[in-house]
C-alpha cells in the first residue's frame, strides 16, 4: 500500500487518493492512473487549497465574466483556483468557450409539479450540447499536459462528441469505440465530423469499456471515460457556475438526472469542499 513519507516539505498541492476506506492509498497526480494500483478502487483527487479567501474569490470570479481572455470566458476555467492545476499547467488548457449555460425559470413546470419556484439550468447549450463538456476541457487539458498523444473512450454518444470536438481543437488523436447499434446517430456523426477513429465493435457499452481500458494499459492512450477522476473534476464546476449565477444564494434542494452517477458524486465532492472552505454554510 502506497503512502506518503513525511519529508518535512509542505504537502503537495493535489493528489490521488484511493476511495476505498480500507486502502486510501495516496499518488502522484502526474501519473496515468484511473483506479488505485494496490486494490484496484477509483481514486479522488484531493485539493490542499490554502489562503484561499472565498470573498476576493467570489468577486474575480464575477469580474471574469466582462473579460475577454478565453480562460474567462469559459464557464469552466473561469473557477480555475478551485481545480487542480497549478498556474503554470494553464498553458496546456485547451478550451471552446465551454459552459455559461443558463439558468431559466419554469414557472409553468413549477406550477405543475406543485413547487412555488422551478429553475433549470439547461447543459444542452454547451458547444457539443451536453454536460459533457464540463469534464472533457478538464481531461483533455490533463492529457496535454501529460504529453499523451492519444485519447480514447467508449461511448454511446455525447462522450464521443464531445472528445472528438475538443481533439479537433488540439494535435491529439481521439480513438472512440462504439456498441454495434447502440449509439445516437446525431452524436455519431459529430464524432466523425470532427475527425475521430471510430470503431464499431460487436457487443454491448461493457465490452467497449473493457477494450479502450486494455489499451491504455498498453499504449500511450489516455482514458476519457468518466473513470477519469480529471473528467468529474471539470463537471463540479457546474456547481460553482450555478451558484455564480445565483450570487451564492443555494438553493433548497437541487435535482439531478441519475446515469452512471458521475454527475452526482462530482456534485457532493464540490459541496462538501466549499462548505469546508466557507462558501457556503451547509450541506443538507
Amino acid at each position: 500500500m502506497t503512502k506518503p513519507q513525511k519529508s518535512g516539505l509542505p504537502d503537495p498541492p493535489f493528489f490521488f487518493r484511493c476511495i476505498n476506506e480500507s486502502c486510501r492509498s495516496e499518488f502522484d497526480i502526474g501519473r496515468k492512473l484511473y483506479q488505485c494500483p494496490d486494490c484496484s478502487d477509483l481514486l479522488d483527487i484531493v485539493k490542499n487549497h490554502s489562503n484561499i479567501d472565498v470573498e476576493k474569490l467570489k468577486k474575480l470570479f464575477r469580474q471574469r465574466r466582462a473579460s475577454n481572455n478565453p480562460l474567462d470566458i469559459s464557464g469552466v476555467w473561469r473557477y480555475r483556483e478551485l481545480l487542480p492545476f497549478l498556474e503554470e499547467d494553464l498553458t496546456h488548457v485547451v478550451t471552446m468557450g465551454e459552459g455559461n449555460s443558463p439558468v431559466l425559470e419554469t414557472p409553468r413546470c413549477a406550477e405543475y409539479a406543485g413547487l412555488k419556484r422551478l429553475r433549470v439550468k439547461h447543459l444542452g447549450w454547451n458547444p457539443t450540447g451536453s454536460f459533457k463538456d464540463y469534464g472533457m476541457t478538464v481531461a483533455v487539458t490533463q492529457a496535454k499536459k501529460l504529453g499523451s498523444r492519444v485519447v480514447g473512450c467508449a461511448s454511446t454518444g455525447n462522450t464521443s462528441a464531445s472528445m472528438a470536438a475538443f481533439c479537433a481543437r488540439t494535435d491529439l488523436r481521439a480513438v472512440v469505440f462504439i456498441p454495434e447499434g447502440q449509439i445516437a446517430f446525431g452524436k455519431l456523426s459529430q464524432t466523425m465530423d470532427f475527425g475521430a477513429l471510430t470503431l464499431q465493435i460487436q457487443g454491448d457499452f461493457d465490452v467497449a469499456m473493457g477494450l479502450v481500458r486494455e489499451l491504455s494499459k498498453e499504449t500511450d492512450l489516455y482514458l476519457m471515460n468518466s473513470i477519469n477522476p480529471f473528467r468529474l473534476e471539470g463537471q463540479q464546476t457546474v456547481m460553482l457556475e450555478l451558484f455564480d449565477q445565483l450570487d451564492w444564494k443555494i438553493p433548497d434542494r437541487i435535482v439531478v438526472p441519475g446515469g452512471n452517477l458521475g454527475n452526482s458524486s462530482s456534485y457532493g465532492k464540490i459541496l462538501m469542499e466549499l462548505k469546508e472552505l466557507g462558501f457556503i454554510d451547509k450541506v443538507l
